[in-house]
């Protein structure tokens, strides 16, 4: 992993040659939110990404696969959160500040 500080403009870049096989683990919507969204990363920051899954396409193996594929994408460790996990506290925060990266068709 790398010290740089991760901007979303790289992230969208990073992920946009990627997005087949990002969007072929069967997501239907990857969005990001948190510190790099509102461009306030440090160097030690990871990247918090919301995931929607289609229906039926869910599954733990897809889950890691995903985390991992992002994480070698970016250089950097990554939260990343279903929209079903999200708590009744944080989640209406983290679904108002969402913004898509990648959505499937």
């Amino acid at each position: 992993m790398t010290t740089d500080v991760l901007t979303r403009e790289q992230v969208r870049e990073r992920l946009r040659d990627g997005a087949a096989e990002i969007l072929g683990l069967g997501v239907r919507r990857l969005a990001l939110f948190g510190s790099v969204l509102r461009n306030e990363a440090r160097p030690d920051s990871d990247v918090d990404f919301l995931v929607e899954f289609a229906p039926g396409q869910k599954s733990f193996d897809r889950f890691l696969a995903l985390c991992d594929l992002l994480e070698t994408r970016l250089g950097h460790p990554v939260e990343l959160v279903t929209t079903e996990s999200l708590s009744p506290f944080l989640g209406p925060h983290i679904l108002a500040e969402a913004a898509d990266v990648l959505r499937a068709a």
